[in-house]
């Protein structure tokens, strides 16, 4: 389990690529897989309810019918009674967390700044109405609902724009259908979210996006999925928004050093590997670091209940990596370009400006990642496969719309007049430029 590759070795150095390129073949959407979305995107689209009851049939419930599509009022109100006081009093407090968090980051309109008698600013406004999209189907990720759906709200959405869909779990072999989690619905009705739909997949994207009789039709779709979840969003062209984002297999790299406490950072990369699949990377560059927390790795394995997916995360989509000194444990760290990024490093605040390419930082060895998976404020939907290079994760940004505004108050100049009419005229538009000429006239 978990390979050690000293990178400065030609060897070590070919065994980190293999992994690296797996990684970013995570964010590879495929042919084969585009095709199939392609046909379920059509279907959903042509036959709307017809069509999601038959992938709904398919993959997750032999039985399911379009009754089962929205979830009812009741089942909401029973899923919340249902709810033990220390579930709710933790539930409560993490959505107050988030929303605090949240309201503080969003961006405010710009101030006026006066150009050439030009009034100009920027206004953020809200999406009308977001989907957002809940896993279900391998495990049940109600704090998904909680980072995705609060950050809406924050920017502004009103809740009663706001939809979910969350699928039963996907059914194996000849077991017996289950059900949505109560979780989810209860989660759904403490943040005052009615619109919620038992369905998922690419055919959940595109109820979303086009709308069925059942189903809302909604201004921008958010939140994590698989590789098919994640081609439906962008098979959505003009029809919908999304948060064009890759947000999909977890990941985390640690970069630890001789301080790490080895307990802490062991059971930070077994807490990603959980997730079936994880990803795990540990970036050091003493020897003696690496083996001591892949020791203790291997020592808090068998005390955790996902044991056999953890052990296939660590052996076939993870490894450490050994630097020749900081400074090279730092750039690999950033080429990982991870979702998680945790500095177990002495001088982590010092390392931090370093960090160029991160989903999220956990800045010392004592912050876990479990923090902002559930709790802290940050959103824990965040980029994957390498593609914090270029992307951000989820927050109240992804709600907003910018909208730059003009303001001539006191008319344009001869000068501005004459600029833009020249300018216009070499593009060949003459109505645009009379459209200027004519606001000098007397």
């Amino acid at each position: 389990m978990f390979p050690v590759f000293d990178v400065n070795t030609q060897a070590g150095k070919q065994g980190y690529n293999a992994v690296l390129v797996r990684l970013k073949d995570t964010a590879s959407l495929g042919s084969d897989a585009a095709k199939v979305v392609g046909e379920v995107m059509t279907d959903v689209r042509e036959y709307g309810d017809a069509a999601v009851v038959k992938y709904m049939q398919k993959w997750t419930d032999p039985g399911f019918d379009a009754s089962r599509i929205r979830v009812s009022k009741r089942e909401l109100d029973e899923a919340e009674a249902e709810l033990k006081p220390e579930m709710r009093e933790a539930l409560e407090a993490s959505i107050a967390n988030v929303l605090e968090y949240q309201k503080h980051v969003c961006p405010k309109d710009a101030d006026v700044i006066e150009i050439d008698g030009a009034e100009l600013g920027m206004r953020f406004t809200p999406v009308e109405s977001v989907g957002c999209l809940v896993p279900g189907g391998t495990a049940v990720l109600f704090s998904t609902l909680i980072m995705t759906a609060v950050p809406a709200i924050a920017a502004g959405v009103p809740v009663e724009n706001i939809s979910v869909v969350s699928p039963p779990p996907t059914r194996i072999g000849d077991e017996e259908a289950g059900d949505i989690s109560p979780l989810v619905l209860a989660t759904c009705k403490l943040i005052g979210i009615e619109k919620v739909y038992r369905i998922g997949g690419a055919q959940g994207v595109a109820a979303l996006g086009y709308g069925t009789e059942s189903v809302e039709k909604v201004e921008m779709i958010v939140g994590p999925g698989n590789v098919f979840v994640q081609l439906a969003k962008g098979m959505l062209g003009g029809a919908c928004g999304s948060d064009n984002g890759f947000y999909g297999p977890s990941e985390i790299v640690t970069l630890a050093d001789s301080s790490a406490r080895i307990e802490c950072v062991a059971a930070d990369l077994i807490a990603q590997a959980e997730h079936n699949p994880g990803k795990c990377f540990l970036v050091a560059w003493d020897r003696e670091v690496i083996d001591g927390i892949v020791g203790e790795v291997k020592s808090q394995l068998s005390r955790r209940k996902r044991v056999e997916a953890i052990d296939r995360a660590l052996e076939t989509e993870s490894c450490a990596v050994l630097a020749k000194d900081k400074d090279e444990a730092i750039a690999y760290a950033n080429e990982i370009a991870c979702e998680h990024v945790n500095l177990a490093v002495a001088d982590a605040n010092k390392v931090l400006p370093q960090i160029k390419h991160a989903g999220e930082i956990f800045v010392g060895d004592q912050t876990p990642v479990a923090a902002g998976d559930y709790y802290a404020g940050p959103s824990h939907t965040l980029p994957t496969g390498t593609t914090a290079r270029f992307t951000s994760g989820l927050s109240a940004y992804t709600f907003l719309k910018r909208t730059g505004t003009v303001c001539y108050p006191n008319g344009m100049s001869e000068k501005t007049m004459r600029h833009i009419a020249m300018l216009a005229e070499a593009e060949g538009l003459d109505g645009h430029a009379e459209s200027v000429r004519v606001r000098g006239r007397k």
